[in-house]
């Protein structure tokens, strides 16, 4: 039962399909700070800075669409305990590795960055054989 005059924040979610280009993950954080930005109805205003989210958004599409296969999908959801869950599936049979650290390397630091900005970092295989999803949990701030 709720209590009157009480807000319910209800889960928002949204699935994007992106092709297999070095774009993708720009058109990923657009999407992902549209999507922050949005209020609806009884939906207070994302309050932290979506920097990490996006962030974590692009990490994640630049390695599917760099390592995987075929278009990926990327799915948003900020759910009614303050979780912004961030998923992103691709038809690549290889998990993302932790590089180790390296001074003179260019890259290699993504999935570390994202395990460092994520309350959760999963990776769960699809059941059909190759493909995975990578999921990412962040806590959020909300503004009243």
């Amino acid at each position: 039962m709720r209590a009157p005059g009480r807000n319910r924040r209800r889960t928002a979610r949204v699935e994007y399909h992106l092709p297999q280009q070095p774009n993708s993950a720009h058109r990923a954080r657009q999407l992902t700070r549209l999507f922050l930005a949005a209020r609806g109805p009884g939906r207070p205003p994302y309050g932290a800075d979506p920097g990490s989210a996006v962030l974590v958004v692009s990490e994640l599409v630049t390695n599917a669409t760099r390592y995987g296969e075929g278009s990926c999908r990327l799915r948003l959801s900020l759910d009614s305990r303050d979780r912004l869950v961030v998923e992103v599936h691709d038809h690549g049979p290889g998990r993302p590795q932790l590089a180790p650290p390296s001074p003179t390397a260019e890259g290699g630091r993504g999935i570390t960055l994202v395990q460092a900005l994520s309350r959760s970092l999963s990776v769960v295989r699809d059941g059909e054989g190759a493909g995975k999803t990578v999921r990412a949990e962040l806590t959020c701030a909300y503004s009243e």
